[in-house]
């Protein structure tokens, strides 16, 4: 399928927060979403002005990656959850105003919050009994934000780490996994032109391929958001794994290390990337998010852009100037 959306240049969702938005979380500074909201609609004229082909709010208004989630659902104690507001939904509409081009918004999977919360004895039966309620939650919020105009939508779940490593699942199990994520993004209805993607992994020295073919071919996303930064047998292998009717999404640039990564190195592993799929199925982007926990960042902020420049080069030399 090629990606006829033309979604080519992406990020993984999380920016560098600017010092003014960290100092504001710290002290829990009562005019904090006053500065959020300055230092999202500067986020988004900086990914305009690199012509990233999705634009995010960089999640400047979450902790870390699952918080989006915890602070919008309660009853995690009780065994019985249900949001008290939008989790991304109304934010994400907020962004869509600031942009013409696509919005994107990012969510933990249910599976890996799942796996990270169950505690055995408290008030779930299982880690698959709270992963398929998380379920729920997260696809009605995917098809709440989808009617609010964005057009993409990721998912992450860095827990297939270990069964794509070689690794026993130790609270979830890979096919309780595969069946609960499958659930959150399979929709009724889903618009043509949007996009749903899912970043299994972030580094991959080497993998499985069987347990790669069966993710891949049993949870139906749009997209696959893959590392490809290291050129380890690994990345080959899960590009490979990649069904024909999907695209994929390749992180050529490392979002830890302020240090450019030399065009010629990045070129030839797109060479070989070509050599395995058709490159009108592929996109291009970090190999992960900037910041996914607030203050996490190993970089600085104008790193990040000199970095997005870098991934928006790579993609101008692979397909033009007609992205």
């Amino acid at each position: 399928m090629a990606d006829t959306f033309k979604f080519r240049i992406d990020h993984h969702g999380s920016l560098v927060r600017p010092p003014e938005l960290l100092a504001a979380r710290a002290a829990d500074a009562p005019d904090r979403r006053a500065i959020e909201d300055a230092a999202i609609a500067e986020a988004v004229r900086r990914q305009r002005r690199i012509s990233l082909t999705v634009v995010t709010d960089g999640e400047f208004r979450r902790a870390d990656f699952r918080s989006v989630i915890l602070d919008a659902v309660d009853g995690f104690d009780r065994g019985e959850l249900k949001p008290h507001r939008s989790p991304v939904a109304e934010d994400a509409a907020a962004l869509t105003t600031l942009t013409r081009i696509p919005a994107k918004a990012t969510l933990p999977s249910p599976a890996c919050l799942a796996a990270e919360l169950y505690t055995p004895g408290g008030a779930w039966g299982s880690a698959r009994e709270l992963g398929l309620a998380l379920a729920k939650i997260i696809n009605d919020e995917i098809a709440a934000i989808i009617a609010r105009g964005v057009r993409y939508v990721q998912i992450d779940n860095p827990g297939y780490t270990g069964p794509l490593t070689g690794s026993a699942a130790e609270t979830l199990s890979l096919d309780d996994a595969i069946e609960i994520d499958a659930l959150a993004v399979t929709l009724k209805d889903k618009p043509f032109n949007v996009r749903i993607g899912l970043c299994p992994v972030l580094s991959a020295p080497e993998i499985v391929p069987a347990v790669a073919e069966k993710l891949f071919a049993e949870i139906p996303v749009d997209r696959w958001s893959l590392p490809f930064d290291k050129g380890t047998p690994g990345e080959i292998a899960l590009l490979r794994a990649v069904p024909a009717d999907r695209d994929v999404c390749l992180g050529i640039v490392d979002p830890t290390i302020a240090e450019l990564e030399d065009i010629d190195t990045i070129m030839d592993r797109m060479d070989v990337a070509g050599a395995i799929r058709d490159l009108e199925d592929v996109a291009v982007s970090p190999s992960a998010g900037f910041s996914p926990t607030a203050g996490g960042a190993t970089i600085g902020v104008e790193d990040q852009w000199r970095k997005l420049i870098h991934v928006e080069t790579i993609a101008r030399m692979c397909w033009g100037n007609e992205l």
